[in-house]
């Protein structure tokens, strides 16, 4: 469908015909296909400039590469616009963008909805009080800290990174939040793993991603 990778490590290593029996088990998750924008050219051209690397880091792992997005400003731009167009009249007062990538977009989204810019940062790089939370990736372990005074209670808020594999990265975010009195409203990431659709472990929040990786074209 789309060329279109996450903190997860970017990787898909089990067989095509898994990915197929996955395609339908979607529950909460949306794409930007289902929202209103089928046939949206925006949605090739995002996935277009987004360069599938090969065996990278390390050999059967299909790395997604955001950075060539980063260098077409046509791309770019049309993200941005796809979630400000979605978020604007939610009345969003956060975003919080994970580490690193969802440092990328998160703040341009947050600018152009009037909202604040909350970073999601591994450990050790926050000054000042922090609350951390653990969670588990495909092939290991992982912790998020957030500053203790970014958040003000019952804020609503959105997640934003730049893709969504397995769901622990995104669920660890969810849990700062909450943790601090937020309430989350949705997860946003540019592009979608089909291998874990209906398998997010989001706690009933609202998945919404723009595409999935080319390896499903």
């Amino acid at each position: 469908m789309v060329r279109g990778i996450n903190k997860c490590y970017k990787y898909t290593q089990r067989p095509f015909s898994h990915f197929l029996l996955l395609r339908h088990a979607r529950e909460r998750e949306m794409f930007a296909v289902e929202n209103g924008l089928q046939g949206d050219p925006r949605l090739q051209t995002i996935s277009d400039a987004i360069r599938v690397i090969p065996h990278f880091p390390k050999t059967r792992i299909m790395f997604q590469d955001i950075t060539t997005l980063l260098l077409d400003p046509v791309a770019f731009k049309h993200v941005v616009d796809i979630f400000v167009d979605r978020y604007k009249h939610m009345n969003i007062s956060l975003v919080a963008g994970v580490e690193a990538r969802g440092f990328i977009f998160g703040p341009p989204i947050a600018l152009a909805i009037g909202a604040k810019f909350v970073p999601l940062r591994k450990p050790g790089k926050l000054p000042g009080r922090v609350i951390s939370e653990d969670y588990e990736l495909e092939y290991g372990n992982d912790r998020l800290e957030m500053s203790m005074e970014a958040v003000k209670t019952h804020e609503r808020a959105l997640v934003i990174d730049d893709l969504v594999a397995t769901g622990g990265t995104l669920s660890a975010s969810i849990n700062l939040l909450e943790r601090a009195g937020a309430e989350v409203v949705e997860c946003a990431c540019v592009v979608g793993l089909p291998k874990f659709k209906g398998e997010c472990r989001l706690k009933g929040k609202p998945l919404y991603v723009l595409v999935e990786p080319s390896q499903l074209d």
